[in-house]
């Protein structure tokens, strides 16, 4: 055994694993995310006397955060999928409009939606006879505005990715999981201190989630929060696509073969 072969296999992945955000984030961020998340959620069950359909409650609220973070990370992957290929340029130099390849992104996330939707519910059903579909036909409105959320976050990582490209791909995966621990998934907004409440409710996830929750809790359905929930999705949703088009045709003036 030669040692000095050993520090020389140390070394060539340390210094990978120091050489960008990439790398850092699987020390420091998704650590952070998951004591966020479950420590807030800890902390609620913790205050609790009882919480009413628990497991059905969490469950629930796991399948509906993997409809927003299905769709963040669909858009995102597909344009990192061409960087990995080194087809970025070979794509956009056809007579393909961005405004085409946004509508076919759309269509295929929506496609990997249903499954991954109807695996969860199954898996559930089986491992903890559990019916995540207890919450009745608002589960079609909710994971409709959940996966509006998701396209937003979506276009934002991708926005940012097509112009700096491989240095900030880490996003495709972590931006959804940025805003998790504001959208009290699997706690009500309450148990989060005064100024994350304030950023809580202007994400349009936080109302369907807290909704969720009243109504396998057996209170009256929030009508409203339908209603706030689209009117933001509608608003944030058309600014992430303007600016995602709009990041797309600078990064295309700089040229496109520099993220390849």
């Amino acid at each position: 055994m030669n040692f000095s072969r050993i520090k020389g296999v140390f070394f060539r992945y340390y210094y990978n694993a120091i050489k960008g955000p990439n790398q850092l984030s699987d020390i420091f961020y998704w650590p952070l995310v998951d004591i966020l998340l479950w420590g807030l959620t800890s902390r609620w069950i913790q205050h609790q006397n009882h919480v009413a359909n628990l497991p059905l409650v969490l469950m629930t609220a796991l399948i509906f955060w993997q409809v927003t973070w299905r769709g963040s990370v669909d858009i995102s992957i597909n344009i990192l999928q061409e960087f990995w290929n080194r087809n970025l340029v070979n794509l956009f130099s056809t007579p393909l409009k961005i405004c085409e390849w946004i509508i076919g992104t759309i269509l295929l996330c929506l496609c990997k939606l249903i499954l991954t939707v109807a695996f969860g519910a199954v898996t559930v059903y089986l491992l903890y006879t559990l019916n995540v579909f207890t919450v009745g036909w608002p589960f079609i409105p909710f994971a409709i505005l959940l996966l509006m959320f998701g396209w937003t976050l979506g276009f934002v990582a991708a926005s940012i990715i097509i112009y700096w490209g491989h240095q900030v791909e880490m996003l495709a995966w972590m931006i959804g999981f940025l805003f998790a621990p504001f959208s009290a998934v699997f706690y009500p907004v309450n148990i989060l201190p005064a100024w994350a409440q304030k950023i809580s409710w202007l994400l349009p996830s936080t109302y369907i989630f807290e909704g969720m929750r009243s109504i396998l809790d057996e209170k009256p359905f929030p009508y409203i929060y339908l209603f706030y929930s689209l009117t933001l999705n509608v608003i944030y949703l058309t600014f992430s696509i303007f600016l995602f088009k709009w990041m797309f045709e600078k990064s295309r003036q700089k040229g496109l073969g520099r993220l390849e």
